[in-house]
């Protein structure tokens, strides 16, 4: 949010400068004052010649000249303007011929009515009469025509449309003359091309390092930066430079804009944003203007920090993809390049980005003396997530019952965003069911609702169910049987989101690697829900499309880039999904022969056809926990972990050192 500027701040965010300066003042020059004085005198005349002038017939005017009832006359072209010697004399003929159109007319409301008749008059000569009439004029004594009053008349007309288009003229001459630099700050183009990065004041910045809970190695990595922005001094008393920019990288939701703010509050320094899309526009060299005024600022700032999120979005590699790169945006990435580059070692501005796709960055951009930092900020830990949930549970009422730390430990793999809006969609739920206090059951509510969707009214018949059912539960079986699969918490057969019932798998414990075994078992747990409906229905249903998506993918890496298969061996095949250039993999030609394509293939689908075998195994096992589980959901539509406990028995764990509780005891036996 940007509040109202500063008394010494304009309203674009950059410093005013001192009262005692002179300024500069921008009159408008003299001819255009005397231009508009000119359209003003015509237009006045103009006003004044229309309201004392009316237009009559042409056969009309003939009648009043044979009457020797002219006195002036001017004709220009087709145009005749001139004076009636008797207006009223005028004014009695046309209402004679008025009268004699009317006699005919038996309604009123039909009748014509005379028009005014002013002191002058004009008409529209016939082209056949322009010869005739200037010898009539004079056999009718018509002393004037043509006269200095009328000519001038004629001459103002046209000068009134002639002056707009002098005037514009004069315009684009006047601002393309106030600067050699048209799309500069001064230019006419300024406002147009100047920067858009919004400004906020120390003042305004009141986000610190206490209002970003976790991500303690980003805080220590930043905070060096923090440092230097408040003694400079300290660190070019030794020779050292800090780095001009910081990288943030990391999964959307994880706290990258928080963290930079952070820095600004903690530095008590101005802070600059700005989006990467603001800089790209239709017209070719905005984008480079914006980014020139935009560092022009900060320098003028200094210390100052500028922060650009998403930059990928005018960041990425140069050249990408079909018919090359877009040059608008190569033009940006190449001022931004330049000005980076460009700082002194004395200018206290850091540059800090942040994007979650730090692979399609250009690589100029991630050079050392550009983005030569770069912190990494990934989903919080435990302890993080307490943290944060702490944070942004201090507006929240909570009931007694509610331990935070149990809701950290059922939110494993959650980004702070997706927290935040835990806590939400929990305090939204209690309002709903008209508590006083946010209670645990509104957390479990709010979490279902973030991990499996939203409930569905859909009414499934009785073979649907009994499918969706046997489905869920061949997915629960597996997952509560093989130890290394993730804890079930929860089945229903509910319809939530885009799936028509939903398994709930919530880790006990964080993981940071993964091994054969459990991929493969984790292989088997995705195919469960098939392979049940193939067990008690003799036939797959379309179901399983994601679970074959998603089992399909670790398959594929399991053999062609983790390296999980024998004869394919310990090597790496790139594959072509990887690239996020539309057309990139075209000219870069497959790195392998068809011949260990068709090989991955094959080793893929013996991943999986022993994932399945597995499945089937385990289900035949435990026939009779699949009948009494598929009888609960049938029954309650909803199975907790603890009726699962009940129905299953105590889950298979692993141990200290990996092992299952059954291959321990036959060790201890032995």
């Amino acid at each position: 949010m940007t509040d109202s500027p500063e008394p010494n701040e304009s309203t674009d965010g950059t410093a005013n400068q001192d009262k005692a300066a002179p300024q500069k003042r921008s009159s408008m020059p003299y001819y255009l004052l005397i231009m508009l004085f000119f359209i003003l005198v015509v237009w006045g005349w103009q006003a004044i010649n229309n309201a004392n002038r009316t237009e009559v017939g042409y056969s009309f005017f003939q009648t009043q000249l044979e009457a020797k009832n002219v006195k002036i006359a001017s004709l220009k072209g087709t145009k005749l303007l001139g004076e009636w010697k008797d207006t009223e004399k005028a004014k009695a003929a046309m209402q004679a011929l008025v009268d004699e159109l009317n006699v005919d007319v038996k309604e009123k409301s039909k009748k014509a009515k005379p028009p005014k008749v002013a002191d002058y008059f004009t008409t529209n000569v016939p082209h056949q009469e322009n010869e005739s009439l200037l010898r009539r004029l004079e056999e009718n004594g018509v002393v004037k025509y043509g006269s200095a009053s009328e000519d001038m008349a004629i001459l103002l007309m046209q000068m009134f449309y002639i002056l707009p288009l002098i005037l514009i003229v004069g315009f684009l001459f006047f601002a393309m003359r106030r600067s050699s630099d048209p799309m500069g700050s001064g230019g006419m183009f300024g406002n147009f091309v100047k920067s858009q990065a919004k400004r906020f004041q120390p003042s305004d910045t009141q986000t610190t390092f206490d209002d970003v809970a976790g991500m303690d190695h980003a805080k220590r990595e930043l905070q060096e930066v923090v440092e230097f922005l408040k003694e400079p001094s300290k660190f070019q008393r030794l020779g050292a430079e800090m780095p001009k920019g910081v990288l943030l990288m990391g999964p959307p939701g994880t706290g990258k804009t928080l963290v930079a703010r952070a820095v600004a509050g903690e530095a008590g320094v101005p802070f600059y944003s700005i989006n990467g899309s603001e800089f790209i526009q239709m017209f070719v060299g905005v984008g480079a203007s914006r980014v020139r005024d935009m560092f022009r600022t900060a320098k003028e700032n200094a210390p100052c920090i500028l922060f650009i999120d998403e930059i990928d979005a005018v960041g990425r590699v140069r050249g990408a993809g079909v018919g090359g790169g877009h040059d608008e945006r190569e033009q940006t990435l190449n001022q931004i390049l330049s000005e980076m580059d460009g700082f002194e070692a004395s200018a206290a501005v850091i540059v800090i980005a942040a994007t979650n796709r730090p692979d399609v960055l250009d690589p100029a951009l991630l050079r050392p003396g550009r983005f030569d930092r770069h912190v990494a900020i990934d989903r919080p830990s435990r302890d993080g997530r307490l943290g944060i949930l702490k944070v942004h549970a201090r507006k929240v009422k909570l009931a007694e019952g509610v331990t935070l730390e149990e809701v950290a430990n059922g939110t494993i793999g959650f980004s702070g965003a997706e927290l935040r809006n835990l806590i939400n969609e929990a305090a939204l739920h209690a309002v709903r069911d008209g508590k006083d206090a946010v209670e645990m059951e509104d957390f479990d509510s709010a979490r279902d609702k973030i991990m499996m969707g939203v409930p569905r009214e859909d009414i499934m018949n009785e073979k649907e169910r009994r499918m969706t059912a046997y489905h869920e539960a061949g997915h629960a079986i597996i997952g509560w049987m093989l130890p290394e699969v993730d804890p079930v918490h929860k089945v229903t057969i509910v319809p939530r989101g885009r799936a028509l019932g939903v398994t709930q798998f919530i880790p006990e414990e964080e993981r940071f690697h993964m091994g054969e075994n459990r991929l493969r078992q984790q292989l088997a747990m995705m195919l469960g829900g098939r392979s049940a409906e193939k067990l008690i229905f003799d036939e797959y249903s379309a179901g399983a499309e994601s679970d074959l998506k998603r089992s399909s993918q670790i398959a594929r890496r399991m053999v062609s880039t983790w390296g999980m298969s024998d004869k394919i061996g310990p090597v790496a095949y790139r594959d072509n999904e990887e690239q996020p250039f539309l057309g990139k993999e075209i000219h870069e030609a497959r790195k392998y022969s068809e011949q260990t394509a068709f090989l991955i293939d094959e080793e893929m689908r013996v991943v999986l056809l022993q994932a399945q075998d597995l499945a089937i195994k385990t289900l035949e096992e435990n026939r009779e926990i699949l009948e009494e589980l598929v009888s609960a959901l049938m029954e309650n539509e909803v199975v907790d972990k603890e009726q699962l406990e009940e129905i299953m028995g105590p889950r298979k764990g692993l141990d200290e050192d990996g092992a299952t509780d059954a291959e321990s005891n036959n060790d201890k036996t032995e």
